[in-house]
């Protein structure tokens, strides 16, 4: 019988000792393991990872932020990020909570790596029951910032883990918590060009970040789960992102950040959003951005980095301070957009096929209008785009212009404007805009030659030329103030010296002028005599082509070019009733000079620029000159105030004219009652297809055009087809907004006067022998 085997304790203890070995083994292998992946991704075996360098400067894009003068944002110029960072102090308490609460609680307490919350998500995909990721807050940002989104391999997949993992634990060595919080709130992408929390508080709702409350802050936050899917626009997923942001709310109850009781509330609430997309045809001042971007570009072309390197507008994060004043460009904008509905509903009325066959032109037979009509279309952005982008043929173009395609087009519906979605020939759509008044405005500080609101157009998406600069039209009578400036400042003539209204002729060759030149006055009135203030406030053209005929046009051409105005003038007599194209932003430079005691200030539309870092690249430094004497600056604005106590420009101040109803469907605001001093001039072009207003206070200048693209396109009369029916009430819808912003202090006081004034501007004794109440603008030119 053979004998049973037994196990000896020693035996028992060397078996287990076994096991244990085995255990520090596997334990060591997998910590070295662990550590040899680091050490591997750390080597870039696993791709490309940010050097000390990188991650002290993360490359992100960065919009370049246009700033107004009152400190707000007006629009930033970006391609695809439309970016700009916060700091931390500038994010509300209860949006860090929310971000904390349902992202990464324990944010605070770890470096990088959550060792909880990993080893629960790796138990929960063993046991299947996947409750979702366990990156925290900080690998998240490494994400965003220099992994990217891995493929749906499972390799792929470790390795970015693996390489997010070792660059949490760099940032974490590198930044703060609170910089580490600031850092993934600006690089998220919100959705709808809403790049980082700055955009997205002020696109989603209208605000700073600061000035978030708790339930727009979850629903941000609750959009960190995917902004594309959680998307509250309507039409997209309003309701999803509402059961977001209040999975957020209950997160944030959860940890005790906020009280049940704000939790239900809160809850219940609907997402309330201000939506407000920030795009370069959308917004504020849409006409100056186009403008600045110019300006920008030249200067980013003269002014390399130190290294060399060209900024770039977009995404260098460039701050451009202006001097546009918000508050300011938004009455400029909203007084265009009142008065523009009214006085297109006029001239539609006028301009209908059965009154007028030529519709919207006036004074041209077929042949002219087909001749308008193809140098519209090739002007147009269809014709550019099929012409170099597409390369058809000339034939295939104007073919196709005769094709009904759908498009939305621009239009005023019940005094504001909409889009019509329409089927339309693309030759029928450029008659219909042609059909269209358009506006020009810009309003400068004489004083400092800062320019303060610029509006170049009505709609910037439906009309991109810019008729503020771009754009340089006959001036009409606006010009006159040349004329009499000069003779002030050469003759020393008193706006109190009387001249014959009846008719001049200035012989040929006289001046360098070609043939004789005589003038007519527009109301048929040439008996008596008016003095200089009469006259210019009547706008009499026969005294204004005396003074003239006085001076000689070299002297006055002169004297405009020193006043700003930079393209050439023919120095020919019949400049003198305003025949010379100027643009709306060379006026109000020019007219500023009177405001500002014969001193040009050159308009200054940027201040500084400064790079990301806050380093000032760029400081401004004015332009000005000495141009006229002080004494005849103040006498020509002591003129041009007679165009408003008396003249054409009178309705700004009285409430009471006997031709008023005629207006009372175009005056939109009339009555504007403006008690305080003002000068101005008012200016209609030959067939009234251009109307001005220039007007002054001491401390602001501010120039009006409104006319149609072409010529052609005008009133019928001068009922409303001079510059007080069609440019003056813009003026005055602005300036009573900016004088009810008593945060402005835009000036009502008196102009002030030189200590020492030999020329006389009591004019008391003298009385006018015309009491007419129509404008004598109209250009009436017989050579």
């Amino acid at each position: 019988m053979a004998k049973k085997k037994t196990t000896t304790p020693k035996a028992k203890v060397e078996d287990f000792s076994k096991y244990i070995r085995w255990f520090w083994i596997l334990f060591t292998t997998g910590i070295l393991s662990f550590v040899l992946l680091f050490l591997l991704a750390s080597w870039e075996v696993f791709g490309e990872m940010p050097d000390h360098t990188v991650l002290e400067n993360p490359r992100t894009n960065l919009a370049s932020e246009i700033l107004s003068s009152d400190n707000k944002t007006l629009a930033k110029f970006y391609f695809e990020d439309n970016r700009t960072p916060v700091d931390y102090n500038e994010l509300p308490k209860h949006l860090v909570d929310a971000l904390v609460a349902t992202e990464d609680i324990r944010f605070y307490g770890h470096s990088g790596i959550d060792a909880r919350g990993t080893l629960r998500a790796v138990f929960a995909k063993l046991t299947l029951r996947d409750k979702g990721g366990a990156s925290t807050i900080t690998q998240q940002l490494a994400r965003q910032l220099f992994v990217g989104v891995a493929s749906t391999s499972t390799i792929s997949r470790l390795t970015q883990k693996i390489k997010e993992w070792v660059i949490a634990t760099r940032l974490e060595r590198q930044y703060t918590k609170e910089e580490i919080i600031a850092m993934y709130f600006n690089i998220y992408d919100f959705g709808n060009n809403a790049d980082g929390i700055r955009s997205a508080a002020r696109i989603y709702f209208g605000k700073e970040p600061k000035g978030l409350d708790i339930k727009e802050s979850a629903m941000l936050v609750g959009m960190f789960k995917n902004s594309s899917f959680y998307n509250p626009r309507p039409h997209r997923n309003p309701v999803g992102t509402k059961n977001r942001r209040n999975v957020v709310l209950y997160q944030m109850a959860k940890y005790e950040y906020i009280s049940l009781t704000v939790k239900d509330s809160l809850q219940k609430t609907e997402l309330d959003l201000n939506y407000s997309p920030e795009s370069h045809r959308e917004g504020l001042a849409t006409y100056f951005r186009a403008h600045l971007t110019k300006i920008m570009k030249d200067w980013i072309e003269k002014n390399p980095k130190p290294d060399g390197e060209k900024y770039n507008l977009y995404n260098s994060g460039l701050k451009i301070y202006t001097t546009i004043d918000s508050r300011m460009q938004q009455y400029a904008e909203d007084a265009v957009a009142q008065h523009m509905p009214r006085l297109q509903a006029e001239f539609d009325h006028q301009n209908t096929p059965k009154r007028n066959a030529t519709a919207p032109f006036l004074e041209l037979d077929n042949e002219e209008i087909k001749s308008l009509m193809r140098t519209g279309m090739k002007r147009s952005e269809r014709w550019r785009h099929m012409k170099y982008d597409l390369k058809k043929s000339d034939e295939e173009i104007i073919a196709s212009f005769d094709k009904p395609v759908q498009m939305d087009v621009f239009a005023w519906k019940d005094g504001k404007y909409t889009e019509i979605d329409t089927i339309m020939k693309p030759m029928d759509s450029i008659r219909y805009y042609k059909s269209f008044l358009r506006p020009a405005m810009m309003s400068m500080d004489p004083l400092t030659g800062h320019v303060k609101a610029w509006v170049g157009g009505m709609n910037y998406k439906h009309f991109q030329y810019d008729m503020v600069k771009q754009g340089k039209r006959q001036v009409g009578s606006t010009f006159k103030p040349f004329v009499y400036a000069t003779a002030i400042d050469q003759l020393q003539m008193s706006p109190c010296d009387s001249l014959p209204k009846s008719p001049i002729t200035i012989e040929a060759n006289k001046y360098g002028n070609p043939e004789a030149w005589t003038t007519k006055n527009s109301n048929g009135k040439y008996e008596g005599f008016q003095t200089l203030k009469e006259g210019l406030a009547n706008s009499t053209n026969t005294l204004t082509a005396r003074l003239m005929n006085e001076v000689g046009p070299e002297p006055v051409v002169e004297l405009a070019k020193k006043l700003g105005i930079e393209q050439d003038i023919l120095p020919v007599p019949a400049i003198a009733l305003g025949t010379p194209d100027i643009s709306v932003y060379e006026m109000v430079g020019a007219y500023s000079t009177f405001a500002n005691k014969g001193v040009y200030n050159k308009p200054v539309l940027v201040t500084r620029i400064e790079d990301k870092n806050g380093t000032v690249l760029y400081q401004v430094q004015p332009e000005s000159r000495d141009v006229l004497s002080e004494e005849a600056a103040y006498v020509t604005v002591n003129l041009m105030q007679g165009v408003v106590e008396s003249g054409s420009g009178r309705r700004l101040i009285h409430n009471t004219q006997s031709k008023e109803t005629v207006y009372k469907e175009i005056i939109t605001g009339y009555p504007y009652e403006l008690k305080n001093p003002i000068a101005g001039k008012t200016g209609t072009t030959q067939n009234h297809s251009d109307g001005w207003f220039m007007g002054m206070v001491p401390n602001l200048v501010t120039g009006v055009w409104v006319g149609g693209e072409d010529r052609a396109t005008h009133f019928g009369s001068i009922t409303y087809g001079q510059g007080a029916s069609m440019a003056l009430p813009i003026w005055g819808l602005y300036m009573k907004a900016c004088y009810a912003d008593k945060t402005l202090n835009i000036s009502k006081g008196e102009f002030e006067a030189p200590l020492e004034l030999s020329i006389n501007i009591n004019c008391d004794e003298f009385t006018s022998d015309d009491n007419s109440e129509d404008e004598d603008d109209d250009m009436e030119i017989d050579f």
